[in-house]
């Protein structure tokens, strides 16, 4: 009988209709993922993590993307139109959207952000603890003068960022760094720099980027625009660790976060949930790998 019903299937160009036997199963075997078009460049190996990751448990990945990260209260009201079964957000969820997920008994991880007022599932990089390690490494190299070219305002993983290089500047006893406000992107590095300049009228020891792309567009600005060597007279450093970063024309020092992997959390995350809705809360945290690159000059921290 099977047989049958396969080559009648077959001669009929048969196609199974995934979203009515969803009406069936209460399944609609999607994921969410919502992400911000201001994210780095890693997610794009991110999202290809997920998918494959998904697909072996025969779900799909329904992207959201996101002008601003502050812009995600909108972007999930049409979340709910799809009935998705779980949902990745790495942008920002406020206590309001969190109780909403909660009330529809939607699964949610957040990706490179948590929490503070209570715990969520979420897999994230420790941005702080690898801006603290960076600064820690610069000052030992003898940098006394820092700068930094934030991320945007709205962005958790730039704020924890620039938290985490502040702080441990002050713990070392130097000066308040001067800090301008960028915006992921290239020209924005190029931009930061410039305003730096023109406010100090010299150039510091060291500036810290709120990630790569913006690095590298710093390190051409001082390098082609200004004439500064890096790194024997300006240190640049950023975050992230994507791809360009590694090219021979920058070998830019970074800290790498091990996407990979935190992708795989993730979809490992999610899926249990799913399966067991009344499982508790997890956090699961990564460190980031430190490259020294050639755009910087660093110390060894002896304590």
């Amino acid at each position: 009988m099977r047989l049958r019903v396969m080559k009648a299937a077959d001669e009929l160009a048969y196609t199974p209709n995934a979203i009515a036997r969803s009406l069936i199963t209460r399944r609609s075997n999607l994921v969410a993922v919502l992400i911000s078009n201001l994210t780095n460049l890693y997610y794009p190996e991110v999202l290809s993590e997920l998918s494959q990751q998904f697909a072996r448990q025969g779900l799909r990945v329904l992207l959201f993307t996101l002008p601003h990260e502050g812009d995600v209260d909108k972007m999930v009201a049409q979340v709910w139109e799809y009935q998705v079964d779980g949902v990745i957000a790495a942008a920002r969820l406020n206590p309001k959207q969190v109780a909403e997920f909660e009330r529809r008994h939607i699964p949610f991880v957040l990706f490179n952000r948590t929490l503070r007022e209570r715990t969520v599932n979420a897999v994230v990089c420790d941005q702080i603890e690898g801006a603290r390690m960076l600064v820690s490494r610069l000052a030992a190299a003898g940098h006394k003068r820092f700068a930094i070219i934030s991320g945007p305002k709205d962005s958790v993983v730039g704020q924890e960022r620039t938290r985490g290089t502040r702080e441990k500047i002050a713990e070392l006893g130097l000066a308040e760094p001067l800090v301008v406000q960028g915006n992921y992107d290239y020209e924005s590095g190029a931009r930061g720099l410039r305003q730096i300049l023109q406010h100090r009228g010299r150039h510091p020891d060291a500036i810290i980027c709120g990630n790569d792309v913006m690095a590298i567009g710093c390190v051409d600005t001082a390098r082609h625009e200004f004439g500064i060597d890096v790194p024997s007279k300006l240190s640049v450093a950023g975050f992230d660790g994507v791809e360009p970063s590694t090219w021979l024309s920058y070998n830019l020092t970074t800290l790498r976060q091990p996407v990979q992997q935190m992708a795989q959390a993730a979809a490992e995350m999610v899926t249990s949930i799913i399966n067991n809705p009344s499982a508790a809360p997890e956090k699961r945290v990564f460190a980031a790998q430190f490259i020294e690159g050639g755009t910087a000059r660093l110390g060894k921290i002896t304590d």
